[in-house]
């Protein structure tokens, strides 16, 4: 059996400054992530989760909270960025740049902006990405500075700790090809031996006389 990792996210040796990720999970923002998320982190601002007060802005509906998109920009971001990260350090120079309701579809992408040792601890580094967010119609939403320590490959904090089964996984055995046999004719069976029979003269035939006539 051959086992097949999955992706396991960049490690410090895989950062180059100046690539460019396009994280690839969009993310469709609606009410219920507004009200929730809102309530849920006991900000009272009405503009995000009464219709009425939304109506009355100059938006003319309510706003989803910037903490809410910020939040989501971040999450879309690890699968490339910080899968294999142990710390944030600082988010930098946030910007919510337009706004964004309920019904947006937000993808985000990142440039890497540097990368160092860390005088620390021998076996991580440090990367700081620049991330911007989108909406469906590729205006810009947010942007903002991430920096974190991160794993180098091999270190002890970065191994996989995915468990040991108590049964084997059942694998199917590809099925052996069958003989590729060629379709050949058939040979025609031999005709039976017949003995020589001998054939008896034929006896001539007497003329007919025509009828009526005399002898």
């Amino acid at each position: 059996m051959s086992i097949k990792p999955g992706w396991q996210g960049r490690y410090y040796e895989d950062f180059t400054v100046g690539d460019v990720y396009q994280h690839p999970l969009g993310r469709t923002v609606n009410e219920t992530d507004n009200t929730w998320f809102t309530l849920l982190t006991m900000n009272t601002n009405q503009a995000h989760f009464n219709e009425q007060v939304g109506a009355g802005s100059e938006f003319g509906k309510p706003l989803v909270v910037s903490t809410l998109t910020l939040a989501i920009a971040v999450g879309q971001s690890v699968i490339d960025v910080t899968q294999n990260a142990f710390a944030n350090l600082g988010l930098d120079d946030v910007k919510f740049t337009h706004p964004v309701f309920a019904g947006d579809t937000l993808w985000t992408e990142s440039v890497v902006l540097a990368k160092r040792e860390s005088g620390s601890r021998p076996t991580a580094g440090i990367v700081t990405v620049h991330s911007r967010t989108l909406n469906q119609d590729g205006e810009e939403v947010l942007s903002f500075k991430r920096s974190f320590f991160v794993h180098k490959h091999g270190a002890a904090g970065a191994e996989s700790r995915f468990p040991t089964a108590k049964k084997p996984l059942p694998v199917p055995v590809p099925e052996a090809p069958a003989p590729d046999v060629q379709a050949t004719e058939a040979p025609a069976p031999d005709a039976p031996d017949v003995p020589d029979v001998p054939v008896a003269p034929v006896a001539p035939v007497a003329p007919v006389a025509p009828e009526g006539s005399a002898e």
